[in-house]
């Protein structure tokens, strides 16, 4: 990345009670770029993703977008200001439709382009639109996958974070979801991907950071990292 970076980290520590769960970590992400996060369980990922949004207080460092600061906002400003976070779990209504949900993802929207959208959505998720009226709770697993990207997606996010979006779904329906997160980068969406799937984060991802207990130790081109020893051994099954 040669160009200003849309999301930079500097120097990012987070704890919890007295244990330091990150440890001065820094990294960017480019307008328009895929950067994913890799790191086995417990590593930080998850934690610097709450960090970003709002979730979790930082204990120091700096988060900007677009060159302002975001330490200093609560989150739903942070929201306003074009971040869309996708959490582990999901994190969607049961007690609302496919639709409602959708559309609570533009509450803090004001423009007349929110029907179009909706329809855009159920073009990239065809299944989101065949099951427009049902309650979030009756969705599988891998819809309310499509759905939580949908919502995110419905904000109009400058920079999406997407945390685990895998997790728990059978491997068609995996490829289903990366294939989507591939083709709305290409329609214009940045995208900080933490995911422990390492083989295909960094089969969509531009470049890739390493995590292990809370500090980055590798970084660079996904295309190098998927043939680096350190990334073969530890999270590729390689040698």
């Amino acid at each position: 990345m040669t160009s200003k970076p849309l999301l930079a980290v500097e120097d990012l520590w987070i704890a919890y009670d007295r244990i330091q769960a990150v440890r001065g970590v820094s990294f960017a992400v480019g307008d328009k770029e895929i950067v994913t996060l890799i790191g086995a369980n417990g590593a930080g990922k998850s934690t610097i993703l709450r960090a970003i949004s709002g979730m979790l207080p930082a204990t120091q460092g700096k988060v900007t977008l677009a060159g302002e600061d975001l330490l200093s906002l609560p989150a739903h400003v942070r929201t306003q200001r074009g971040l869309a976070h996708v959490p582990e779990g999901r994190g969607i209504f049961g007690n609302l439709t496919v639709e409602e949900n959708l559309r609570l993802g533009a509450y803090a929207r004001r423009d007349e382009k929110i029907a179009g959208d909706l329809e855009e959505i159920y073009q990239l998720f065809p299944r989101l639109g065949e099951r427009r009226r049902q309650w979030g709770n009756t969705l599988s697993g891998g819809e309310q996958q499509m759905l939580a990207v949908g919502r995110a997606l419905m904000s109009q996010a400058r920079l999406l974070l997407l945390d685990e979006p895998s997790m728990g779904l059978a491997p068609m329906l995996v490829r289903e979801i990366f294939k989507v997160i591939k083709r709305i980068n290409q329609q214009g969406a940045t995208i900080l991907l933490v995911e422990q799937n390492a083989r295909l984060a960094l089969e969509v991802a531009h470049r890739g950071y390493i995590l292990e207990t809370g500090k980055i130790t590798l970084a660079g081109p996904s295309q190098e990292l998927r043939h680096h020893p350190q990334v073969l051994k530890a999270y590729l099954g390689g040698s």
